[in-house]
Order: C-alpha cells, then sequence, then structure tokens
C-alpha cells in the first residue's frame, strides 16, 4: 500500500512527452514511503544529498500527497538504513569494499552521503543519481563540466562509488584525464598497447577527471574514441568532467565531440551562500568540529572560494580551539578572526573615496550610482560599490543599504552576490575589479 501510495505521487512529476524528466523525478525514484501515521509520512533517503533536495521540496510534496490521500500529512525525510552484510565463511575470500575503492583509485572521501545539493548543482546530481540505477542505459556518456572547486570530481567519483557499492562485481575505474595520456605513451615506448587496451577497454564504468587534456593530442583521441567505442557498445558506462562543455574544447576531434554531446551535458555552477554553509557543515561534522550554523553562514558569506571553505574552517579551529581551548566554534569566534584578518591587512579608506573612485572608474556621475535607475552601465557599479563597502570595509549591509540609497539591504546580499559569481565565473570582471581594489590600496 504505501509503495504503491508512493509511485502514484511520483507519477505527478512523470512526463512522458519530454525527453528529459524533471530533477525530482529522478530523484525521488531513490526514496521509499516507509511509514504513515495520523499526522505524518515518513520518507527513507539513500544519502544526504537526496534529503537536502527534497526537504526544501516539502511543501510541494505534501501538496501531491493530500490530493492523493485527502489528509494534510507532514512529510518528514530519514536516512534509509543501510543492512548490515552477513560475515562471509573464512574460507570464502571476498575483497573489501574499501579494496574495491582502492583498486578503481576511487577516493573513499567522495561519496553522496557528503555532497551537499542546492540550486547550482541540482541537475548535476540527479543526472548521477539516474545513471547509478540504470548504468550503461541513462545518459552516457554523462558529461559534467564546471569550474575549480565546484565538485565536479566528488560527483563523478561518488557516482562510481555508487555503482561499485550496488554491485561489486562492475569493473569500475576512475582516471585523470593525465593520467590516461600518461599511460598510454609509456605503452607505446615500452610496447605494451594491447595491456594498455584490454585495461581500458573491457571496463564498465570508466570516469575520466578533465578530459580536456586530450584535445589536440592525435594519437591519444584516436586511441579514447575507441576505448569509448567499445565500452559503449558493451553496455557499460563513461563519465566525464571538464573545466568546459564539449563544443568549447579547441581542438577536440569533431567525432569525439559527437560522442561527448550524444549523451547529457550538465554544468556545475559555482557553489551560492546556502551551498557554501552546508558543505561547512559537513566538514565540520566530519572532522568532528562542533561549528554553530550562525558562525557557518559568517564564514560562507566571506569566503567564496568552494576549496578555501575548509581551509578557513581547519585555521579558525587552529586558532581557538586547540589554541584557546574553546569548546566550539560559535558566532563569537568567527566574528573575532575575521576582525583579526581585517586588521593585519586591510587599511582605513573611507566611505566617499570608495564610490569617487567607482564613478570615476566607469565614468558615472554619484547620483546617477545612488540613483534607482536599471541601466546596467549604472546597476553593475553600484553592485561592485555593495561589494567594496561589504568585503573590504567590512560594513554592514543596512549601512551600505543607507549609503547608496537602497529601500532595504536584501538588494545589498543580491549585489554582493551577484559579484562574487561574477569574479568566479569571468576574468575579465576579475581584472577590472582587481584594478578598483589596487586604485583604493585595499588589496592585501
Amino acid at each position: 500500500m504505501l509503495e504503491e501510495l508512493w509511485q502514484k505521487l511520483i507519477s505527478f512529476y512523470h512526463k512522458p512527452e519530454k525527453e528529459n524528466l524533471p530533477v525530482i523525478y529522478s530523484i525521488l525514484q531513490q526514496t521509499k514511503l516507509i511509514e504513515i501515521s495520523k499526522e505524518e509520512a515518513v520518507v527513507a533517503c539513500e544519502n544526504n544529498g537526496t534529503r537536502f533536495f527534497l526537504e526544501k521540496k516539502t511543501k510541494e510534496l505534501e501538496e501531491k500527497l493530500f490530493l492523493l490521500t485527502k489528509k494534510r500529512l507532514k512529510i518528514r525525510f530519514v536516512l534509509l538504513e543501510k543492512k548490515t552484510k552477513k560475515t562471509p565463511p573464512l574460507l570464502s575470500y571476498q575483497p573489501t569494499i574499501e579494496t574495491l575503492f582502492e583498486n578503481a583509485h576511487l577516493s573513499l572521501k567522495y561519496s553522496f552521503e557528503n555532497f551537499a545539493v542546492s540550486s547550482t548543482n541540482q541537475v548535476a546530481f540527479a543526472a548521477a543519481q539516474a545513471v547509478v540505477a540504470n548504468p550503461g542505459k541513462n545518459y552516457n556518456p554523462l558529461f559534467i563540466y564546471g569550474g575549480v572547486g565546484v565538485g565536479k570530481t566528488h560527483l563523478a567519483s561518488a557516482t562510481g562509488r555508487k555503482i561499485l557499492e550496488n554491485n561489486p562485481k562492475k569493473k569500475v575505474l576512475f582516471c585523470p584525464g593525465d593520467l590516461f595520456i600518461n599511460e598510454l605513451i609509456e605503452s607505446i615506448q615500452e610496447k605494451t598497447t594491447q595491456k594498455f587496451r584490454r585495461k581500458y577497454r573491457l571496463l564498465d564504468v570508466l570516469i575520466i577527471d578533465d578530459i580536456q587534456f586530450i584535445a589536440g593530442k592525435e594519437r591519444v583521441q584516436e586511441e579514447f574514441f575507441h576505448t569509448f567505442n567499445s565500452i559503449v557498445s558493451a553496455g557499460g558506462q563513461i563519465i566525464l568532467t571538464s573545466d568546459r562543455p564539449p563544443n568549447e574544447i579547441k581542438k577536440l576531434e569533431e567525432r569525439l565531440r559527437s560522442r561527448f554531446l550524444g549523451g547529457l551535458t550538465v554544468d556545475i555552477q559555482p557553489p551560492d551562500f546556502e551551498l557554501r554553509t552546508a558543505i561547512l557543515l559537513i566538514k565540520a561534522k566530519e572532522k568532528g568540529i562542533f561549528l554553530d550554523i550562525e558562525a557557518a553562514k559568517i564564514i560562507a558569506e566571506r569566503v567564496v572560494d568552494c576549496r578555501a571553505l575548509e581551509g578557513t574552517l581547519l585555521t579558525i579551529f587552529a586558532n581557538f580551539f586547540v589554541k584557546e581551548k574553546k569548546e566550539k566554534i560559535d558566532l563569537e569566534v568567527v566574528e573575532k578572526y575575521f576582525s583579526s584578518q581585517t586588521k593585519n591587512n586591510q587599511k582605513k579608506v573611507a566611505v566617499d573615496d570608495v564610490l569617487k573612485t567607482i564613478c570615476s572608474f566607469y565614468n558615472i556621475k554619484l547620483s546617477q550610482l545612488k540613483s534607482d535607475s536599471r541601466i546596467s552601465n549604472f546597476v553593475f557599479p553600484r553592485q561592485v560599490a555593495m561589494y567594496i563597502l561589504r568585503e573590504y570595509l567590512k560594513m554592514k549591509q543596512e549601512e551600505i543599504a543607507y549609503v547608496l540609497r537602497r529601500k532595504d539591504h536584501t538588494t545589498v546580499i543580491h549585489g554582493v552576490e551577484k559579484v562574487r559569481q561574477l569574479l568566479l565565473k569571468n576574468p575579465l570582471i576579475k581584472e577590472e575589479v582587481d584594478k578598483l581594489i589596487q586604485n583604493l590600496n585595499l588589496s592585501t
């Protein structure tokens, strides 16, 4: 009864007329309705990524459930309990899952459980879940692209890991693009190309990280083309990551480009504020650090580089937990840390100096900078002003809103985040803002 009810709810999202089903449909396929009481429905999720994603859709799902049951039930998401495996007989040797991961060159630190999901990566996450459900059938190849540190390697590795967990007999291999190149060159030099081909062409799942490295290398592309065809024709799965989509990889052979575009291409955007906060909380839990959620929000607001998040967390931990014997990282500890950073690195600059410099740089008037005009020539300089006042002068959002004559501080929040994202994605804008910072003598 429970399974039938849940499948009816999932069917609301099944759109046969569309080639690509909604993201939520693929994710719901990985869940199970395990209990219903008078007041609530309990839904089990396979991992934290799925749970985080669906918790944001709770009200929408509760409405769908009401249509089916005519009852106002609250939905609660829990993690599915993993069944403990029986110990095999002593004479029957079976490699541990850790050994399987090691043989597949998969890192133990990457899993779906510690992959935080938000709007910036939810499509890629859903696609990975679909691949796990039916390797070699759904989205082949799965091509994931995005900038440095956005989680491409994590998601690709977690997908391979889950496939291996579901079926330990699968031959799975994770391989960086440069390693594939080096191994091929070595096999040619040592005349062991047949051994190289047996290693790669007989795989069930091949994950190549940074596939763009093979571009421009004729012999490597030739070999990978045949490797790709061998795996796919045998029903295997290919997962590729890159810093750009297939149609933007220069010197990539057209036949390979065609193969890459023949599956599903998804991008992962730089982490937004919500995702950065979730990543911090996950990292803290993994390392046994008690991190207050409000403190996590402050760090996530100040540190936009995903890879720098963990470094900042560990630095704060070392400075305050180890040296000062603090029991937890709370709001007070984080503000103290960033305050010391400001004193050490930043020079005092007047607000008026910042606004005048920005106006001069973009050739606009101060009245235009503070106006309500939505003309892009005024909006972007205004957002840059918000970013500099927030990041370098450490002004409160309400203060910035007052200085720039905004109705409330939400416009400031949006403006600062907009510039942060552009700095990560657009080198020209980064160069532009860096020059402004230098002109203001704010650079560290």
